[in-house]
C-alpha cells in the first residue's frame, strides 16, 4: 500500500502546476488510497480537494447503482464519461511548513485537536508577517506540534544556509520533543544519484532514530504540465523561460506516481514506501469532522429562540403602528417556527445586532438575499422591503427540503462600512471573526501578459493579443484573427505561448479578501482555519473563499458596501434639514405616480441600477407603474436574460402582442409572475425540479453552477439530464431546448428574485428623491462620489436641466461638501463645494470655512487668515473661487503667483529715496469663452458655462457658417455667486 504524503498543488502559488482537484482525480485513476495536499505554509487548497473527493465518491456510487439491463430511468444521471476509477482516494489534510532558515517539514494532523493546533501555528506565523507571508520558527513547531505527523525534509548541502550544519540539531530537538511523530522524508531527484542518496538518508535517519518515508514530492499531477511549471517559475522569479537555467525542471518526473512506480524508484527501500500507508492510517482526521459552531448570541439568560421571537414581534409593532395584518402575523409565526426547527436563530440575531449597531450610528443599510426578504427580517429592521409590497414575491427564504443555510447580505454606506467591520472585530475578537478570501485566478489579459512575458514575446505582440481578449476565456483564438492583427500563427513560440495561456486559465495566482463575507464562530476561528493579515490595515482574513466555506457548511454574514446608500442617507438628512420631513427607506410615500412617470421617460440619470444606457433604453418600453415592475426591470437587463433571449418575449407578452401560455399548470405556477418567461435564478431551479424532475441535490448543484461569476460552474453538464427529464415528463423537445438555453444564460449572470426586490426598493427611493428634490439629489450624488456611471459634469448638467440653479465654488460661501441653499424663488439652489476642486484636501477646506468669519476680502486675506499654502491658493484661483470677490480668474492667478515670489533683498527693498516700491497694477486681458471652459474642466471637471460643443457648433452644423444663433449664447441657468 502507498499513500502520497507531500503533493504540492497550485495553491503554492506560482509553483505547483496542478489543481487540487486534478490531483484527486489522478490519484483515483492510479489507485492511490490516500493523498495529502501539502502546500507551503497554507491549507488554502484543501477544501477543493475535499470537494473533488466527494464528487469522485458520488460518481462511483452512481456507477454502482446504474441498472445494466434495460433503458436508464428518467431520473438517472449518467456518470460523466471518463477513464474507469479504481479507487476513491482519501484526502489527508496537510501543510508543508517552511521555517526560518529554510528548515522544512510536512505536518499531517492525526485528529481534530491536532488540526486546530496546526491552524493556530499557521495563524501565528501569518499574523506576524505581511500579507501572503508566513514567519515560522522551530519554537512554533515545538509549541504546536502535538498530534502532528512530522515528515522532515532532508538537509541541503552542508554549509549552505539552513543546510546540514543547522539541520541536525533542529531534527534532534523535534525528535526528543515528539517521539514517534517524526519521520525523514525521502524523494527522488531523478538525477542518477537517487540510489546513493536514499542510502545516505537512511543512514542519517538511523543515526537520529527516525523512520524513513517515501514520497514522489509531486508538483504536478501529470508530466504534461512540465512546461507550465517552468512558466510559473519564470513568472515567480521575474525571468524569461529561456533564462531559467537550473531553476527550470530538468525533466517531467516530479509527478504523482502509483504504488508500482514508487516501489521501482525506491528499490531496496520498499519499507519507506510501505510506511506511508502506516502514517496515513494514523491520520484519521478529515475535513468532514470540522463542526462549525455559530455564535450562540445568548443575552441575559434568554434563549436565542425567545430573544428572536421577542425582537421580531416588537419590530412588527414598530413597522405597523396600527397593527399588522393577520396574513403578516401568520407568516411571521410560520417563519419563526421554521427558523427554530433548523436552529438558525443565532444567525438572524447576529445580523440584527450588526444592523442595530449601524442604525444607532446613523449608518443607512439595507438587507438583501433570500432570507432577507422575509417578515422576520422586515420586523428586525434588516430590510425595508415590506411583505405587503407587490405580489408577495418574497414568500420563501429558507429551504427545509434542501437544508440550505439562510442567505442575508447587508449593504451599508460605502463611506462608513469600515465602522461596521471594525465593530464586528471588536465584538467577537479577531480569533473568532475573519473575512473570507477571494482567490484571484488567471483570466484573460493577466494570463496573456504574464505568460507572454515569461515566454519572451515583445510588448507590441502582447498588446496585439490583449486587444483580442474580449470573449476569449480559454486562450483559443482563430488563425485568421492572428493574421488580421499582424501575427503569424505558424510561429512556434507564439503557438506554444497561446497553448500555455489556455492551460493557465483558471489557475489561482494569489489570495485577496472577499468584499465583505464574515465568518464568525462560537469558539476559536483560528482552530477551524488559519487567520492571516489582509493588505488593508486592521483587517484579518481566512484562506478559504465563499465556495469553500459553502462546501463545509460554514455560515457567513455579508457586510457589503453600496454607494447609493451613502447618497440616500445624505439626501434624507438634507430633506429633513430644509423641509422638516423625516424619511427613511421604509417610510417613503409608496407607489408615487410622478416617480413612475419620470422613469417611463427614462429620466433616470443617477438613479440606482437604471442609469445605464441599456436600462434607459428599456424603461420606455417596460413603462413601470408599480413596485414589482421595478423588480423585473432590475433583473431583466442582465447578461443572463439577454443571452437567454428572455427580454423580447417578456415585452411582447407584457404589451399584449403575444399570448401568455404555459406548457403545464405546474410550470404556470412557477412562471406566472413573469408571464411565462424565466427571469430569476429561483425560477431556473424550480423549472429543473418541477419540469425535469431534478432531485434537491441536483437542483443545488445546478444552483452552484448558476452562481454569479462562478469560476468553476459548468451549466452545460446538466443538459442531457435536463432534456431527458423534460421529455419523460411529457414536455415538447423544442420547449425543453428553449428552457435550457434560457437557464444556460444564467451561467453568465442571473439575478435572484430576492436580490432584485431589495434593489428595486433602492431604485424607487433614489427615483423618488430625484423627482421631488432634484437639487438635494444632485447634491447628495456629488457628495457621495465616486459612484455610479456618471461624472460630476453630467450630474450638474442634469440638475440644471431639471430647473436647479447651480452656483459655483466660492471662497466666501462654499464648504467642503456641496450644499443646497435658498435660490430666492422659494426653492433650493445647489452650491458647489471645495471637494469639486482638483487636488484640494478636506482638512484645508475646513480651515477656509473656520477662518472665514464675516468673509474674505482678497486673495492675500485668505492666505493670511486661513494659512493656506500658495499652491492651494493657486488651485482655488484656477477653479475661479475668487470670482465672488470681483476678481477674474487671471487676476486671482496673478495675485496667487505673487505669493510665491521671493522676498526682495534688503538693499533693493526700497527706492533711492527710502520709499517702499509698490508694484504697479497690471491690466490683464480677459479669458475667452473657450479658455474659461477649458480651465473649468481642468480645475473642477465640470463647467457652469456653455457646453464645450456649443463653442464649435457653427463648424459642425450646416447653416451655421456665419456663427451660432443668438438664442444659444446664454446658458440655460444663470450661475450667480
Amino acid at each position: 500500500m502507498f499513500a502520497e504524503l507531500c503533493a504540492c498543488s497550485n495553491f503554492t502559488f506560482l509553483t505547483g502546476a496542478s489543481h487540487p482537484e486534478e490531483y484527486m482525480r489522478r490519484a483515483a485513476l492510479l489507485g492511490i488510497e490516500a493523498l495529502a495536499i501539502a502546500d507551503e505554509n497554507s491549507v488554502a487548497g484543501l477544501v477543493r480537494a475535499h470537494a473533488a473527493a466527494r464528487e469522485i465518491a458520488r460518481e462511483v456510487r452512481l456507477r454502482r447503482e446504474a441498472d445494466p439491463i434495460g433503458p436508464p430511468r428518467p431520473d438517472h444521471v449518467p456518470p460523466p464519461p471518463s477513464a474507469p476509477i479504481h479507487t476513491v482516494p482519501r484526502l489527508i489534510p496537510a501543510a508543508r511548513l517552511v521555517l526560518e532558515g529554510g528548515f522544512a517539514a510536512v505536518a499531517l494532523p492525526r485528529d481534530r485537536a491536532a488540526w486546530g493546533r496546526l491552524c493556530r501555528m499557521l495563524s501565528a506565523g501569518k499574523l506576524r508577517a505581511g500579507k501572503g507571508a508566513c514567519t515560522l520558527t522551530l519554537d512554533d513547531l515545538l509549541e504546536w506540534g502535538e498530534g502532528l505527523e512530522i515528515l522532515l525534509h532532508p538537509p541541503r548541502a552542508p554549509g549552505a544556509p539552513g543546510g546540514a550544519d543547522g539541520w541536525r540539531p533542529r531534527a534532534e530537538r523535534l525528535t526528543r520533543r515528539f517521539p514517534g511523530q517524526v519521520s525523514l522524508l525521502m524523494a527522488p531527484a531523478y538525477d542518477g544519484q537517487d540510489a546513493a542518496r536514499f542510502d545516505r538518508l537512511t543512514r542519517l535517519a538511523r543515526g537520529l532514530g527516525l523512520p524513513t518515508v517515501a514520497s514522489a514530492a509531486p508538483m504536478m499531477h501529470h508530466g504534461r504540465r512540465r512546461r507550465l511549471a517552468d512558466v510559473l517559475t519564470a513568472i515567480r522569479t521575474g525571468t524569461r523561460v529561456d533564462a531559467l537555467g537550473r531553476a527550470a525542471l530538468a525533466n517531467a518526473e516530479r509527478r504523482l506516481r502509483s504504488e508500482a512506480e514508487m516501489r521501482r524508484l525506491f528499490r531496496g527501500h520498499e519499507e519507506a514506501v510501505e510506511r506511508t500507508a502506516e502514517i496515513a492510517a494514523r491520520c484519521t482526521f478529515g475535513l468532514d469532522e470540522l463542526r462549525y459552531e455559530y455564535p450562540s448570541e445568548l443575552q441575559g439568560g434568554e434563549t436565542a429562540a425567545d430573544r428572536l421571537a421577542r425582537l421580531a414581534r416588537a419590530g412588527l409593532a414598530w413597522r405597523y403602528p396600527q397593527g399588522a395584518p393577520e396574513r403578516v402575523r401568520a407568516l411571521l409565526d410560520h417563519e419563526l417556527a421554521l427558523i427554530a426547527k433548523l436552529r438558525y436563530e443565532p444567525y438572524f440575531l447576529t445580523v440584527h445586532d450588526i444592523v442595530a449597531f449601524a442604525r444607532d450610528r446613523g449608518i443607512l443599510c439595507q438587507g438583501r438575499g433570500s432570507a432577507a426578504n422575509s417578515v422576520v427580517c422586515y420586523a428586525l429592521g434588516i430590510t425595508s422591503v415590506s411583505p405587503e409590497i407587490g405580489t408577495m414575491v418574497f414568500e420563501r427564504f429558507v429551504s427545509e427540503a434542501r437544508d440550505e443555510p439562510p442567505d442575508i447580505d447587508v449593504d451599508f454606506e460605502h463611506e462608513r462600512r469600515e465602522e461596521v467591520i471594525q465593530h464586528i472585530y471588536d465584538r467577537y475578537g479577531r480569533h473568532r471573526a475573519g473575512l473570507c478570501a477571494t482567490v484571484i485566478h488567471y483570466r484573460g489579459k493577466r494570463a496573456v501578459r504574464e505568460v507572454g512575458r515569461a515566454m519572451g514575446l515583445s510588448e507590441d505582440t502582447l498588446a496585439a493579443l490583449s486587444s483580442q481578449i474580449w470573449g476569449w476565456g480559454n486562450g483559443a483564438i482563430e488563425d485568421a484573427r492572428l493574421r488580421e492583427i499582424g501575427l503569424d500563427p505558424a510561429d512556434p513560440r507564439l503557438a506554444r505561448t497561446l497553448e500555455l495561456i489556455g492551460e493557465i486559465q483558471g489557475f489561482p495566482r494569489h489570495l485577496s479578501q472577499h468584499v465583505g463575507g464574515f465568518v464568525i464562530t462560537e469558539g476559536r476561528l483560528d482552530e477551524l482555519v488559519p487567520v492571516e493579515n489582509a493588505t488593508m490595515e486592521g483587517r484579518t482574513v481566512i484562506c478559504w473563499d465563499k465556495d469553500d466555506i459553502d462546501t463545509l457548511g460554514i455560515l457567513k454574514v455579508d457586510v457589503l458596501a453600496l454607494g447609493m446608500l451613502t447618497c440616500l442617507r445624505k439626501a434624507f438628512e438634507l430633506i429633513e434639514r430644509h423641509h422638516g420631513q423625516r424619511l427613511d427607506l421604509a417610510t417613503l410615500p409608496p407607489e408615487d405616480p410622478a416617480t413612475y412617470d419620470m422613469l417611463c421617460r427614462a429620466d433616470s440619470l443617477g438613479v440606482f441600477q437604471v442609469e445605464s444606457r441599456a436600462q434607459m433604453n428599456f424603461l420606455p418600453r417596460m413603462r413601470p407603474r408599480k413596485f414589482y415592475d421595478l423588480v423585473i426591470q432590475v433583473a431583466i437587463i442582465r447578461p443572463g436574460p439577454i443571452q437567454g433571449d428572455m427580454v423580447h418575449p417578456y415585452l411582447r407578452r407584457r404589451n399584449g402582442e403575444e399570448e401568455v401560455r404555459f406548457p403545464s399548470d405546474a410550470l404556470g405556477a412557477v412562471l406566472g409572475k413573469t408571464l411565462g418567461v424565466p427571469l430569476f435564478q429561483e425560477q431556473a431551479m424550480q423549472i429543473a425540479i418541477t419540469g425535469a424532475g431534478f432531485t434537491p441535490e441536483e437542483a443545488d448543484r445546478l444552483r452552484r453552477s448558476l452562481a454569479t461569476f462562478n469560476k468553476h460552474g459548468n451549466v452545460a453538464e446538466f443538459r442531457d439530464r435536463f432534456l431527458a427529464g423534460m421529455r419523460a415528463n411529457g414536455y415538447d423537445g423544442t420547449f425543453a431546448e428553449r428552457c435550457f438555453s434560457q437557464i444556460e444564460g444564467f451561467g453568465s449572470y442571473g439575478f435572484p428574485e430576492s436580490h432584485a426586490a431589495s434593489f428595486a426598493l433602492l431604485v424607487y427611493a433614489s427615483a423618488w428623491v430625484k423627482r421631488h428634490h432634484p437639487a438635494i439629489f444632485a447634491c447628495a450624488l456629488l457628495n457621495s462620489q465616486p459612484m455610479g456611471f456618471y461624472a460630476p459634469a453630467q450630474i450638474v448638467r442634469d440638475a440644471r436641466e431639471h430647473g436647479v440653479t447651480v452656483r459655483p465654488v466660492c471662497i466666501n460661501h462654499s464648504h467642503w461638501d456641496n450644499a443646497v441653499e435658498p435660490d430666492g424663488r422659494g426653492g433650493l439652489a445647489l452650491r458647489l463645494g471645495f471637494r469639486q476642486v482638483t487636488g484640494m484636501p478636506e482638512d484645508e477646506a475646513a480651515w477656509i470655512a473656520a477662518a472665514r468669519g464675516n468673509g474674505y476680502r482678497s486673495v492675500e486675506d485668505v492666505w493670511r487668515r486661513a494659512g493656506l499654502s500658495p499652491a492651494l491658493i493657486h488651485r482655488l484661483a484656477e477653479a475661479d473661487a475668487f470670482a465672488g470677490l470681483g476678481l477674474t480668474r487671471r487676476e486671482a492667478l496673478w495675485t496667487a503667483r505673487a505669493l510665491t515670489a521671493p522676498a526682495p533683498l534688503p538693499l533693493f527693498a526700497a527706492d533711492l529715496d527710502g520709499e517702499a516700491i509698490v508694484e504697479p497694477r497690471v491690466a490683464l486681458p480677459a479669458m475667452g469663452a473657450g479658455e474659461e471652459v477649458v480651465e473649468d474642466y481642468l480645475a473642477l471637471r465640470l463647467t457652469l458655462r456653455r457646453h464645450p460643443v456649443a463653442l464649435i457648433r457653427h463648424r459642425l452644423t450646416p447653416g451655421f457658417a456665419n456663427g451660432p444663433p443668438r438664442s444659444t449664447e446664454a446658458p440655460k441657468t444663470t450661475a450667480a455667486h
